[in-house]
């Protein structure tokens, strides 16, 4: 059976327009920004210094995640293309979360060790990460106020 080159390459062009593109992300300057998403910027770092901003598309949809440091602590605030904020992720303590997370987190870490602890805002509510590592993996735990996991 002799296939022709004229058929693979169209084959190969309809293959091509079928295949979803890639996610990405990409480091962009503050003035590259839409005007919204400046607007956003401002308000969220307001007394922090700006760390690295950075555009992210996923599925079609475009983010741009912003990180910043506020009193020596990380901030990530990803904001969408109309200025809107989809997630803050703001570094904490054990101390400073509710004993249920704090108890939750610290059972979870088992032999591993707890090397972040983040109050994370998204989807109009509220809930505790902590990022743990065992060995040279890493894992998180999610968590809400009452030490229950999160789904998201």
């Amino acid at each position: 059976m002799r296939i022709s080159l004229a058929a693979v390459f169209a084959s190969s062009v309809l293959v091509a327009g079928i295949v979803p593109a890639q996610d990405s992300e990409t480091k962009v300057n503050l003035e590259g920004l839409p005007p919204a998403v400046v607007e956003a910027v401002k308000a969220q770092s307001q007394g922090a210094t700006l760390r690295d901003v950075a555009k992210e598309v996923h599925g079609g949809v475009t983010l741009y995640e912003v990180e910043m440091t506020v009193e020596g602590r990380i901030k990530d605030v990803t904001i969408d293309a109309q200025g809107r904020i989809v997630s803050i992720e703001e570094q904490t303590t054990l101390s400073e979360i509710p004993a249920a997370a704090r108890a939750a987190i610290e059972k979870a870490v088992g032999t591993g060790k707890l090397v972040l602890v983040e109050k994370v805002t998204e989807g109009g509510r509220t809930f505790f990460e902590g990022h743990i590592r065992d060995g040279h993996k890493e894992r998180e735990v999610k968590v809400d106020d009452k030490g229950k996991p999160v789904e998201l």
